[in-house]
């Protein structure tokens, strides 16, 4: 094994609009630092929200882990800053949407499914 093959130099990877099956999140941007061939996406990234962005409502079918690099984002209500770590279980719930801006590491074993509204 070499290990240089298993390393992604995040400062060199352009950011990207974030477009998911068409839609184009305004504000949002990412870069991926994971991308697993035999499910051809994305498992791990960074997304960077421009202030006033938000992602929407959606469902995490295997769970979710987030850390904020930067800044601060809402999740159901709740503020997290730089440093904090949000683990959503599998089938766990919610939107993301920061006031100022923020810069977000996501572990998402599988596609999220977005859902029409916004309920508990």
């Amino acid at each position: 094994m070499n290990i240089k093959d298993y390393i992604t130099k995040s400062e060199q990877i352009t950011w990207n609009p974030l477009i998911e099956n068409g839609v184009h999140y305004n504000g949002v941007f990412v870069k991926s630092l994971y991308f697993d061939k035999t499910t051809q996406r994305s498992k791990a990234i960074l997304l960077k929200f421009e202030e006033g962005a938000s992602y929407p409502y959606h469902v995490h079918p295997a769970g979710e882990e987030i850390l904020v690099l930067k800044g601060s984002c809402e999740i159901f209500g709740e503020v997290l800053e730089q440093g904090d770590y949000l683990y959503t279980p599998p089938k766990g719930k919610h939107s993301v949407k920061t006031k100022d801006g923020c810069v977000l590491f996501l572990s998402v074993p599988e596609e999220v499914v977005l859902i029409n509204t916004e309920t508990n």
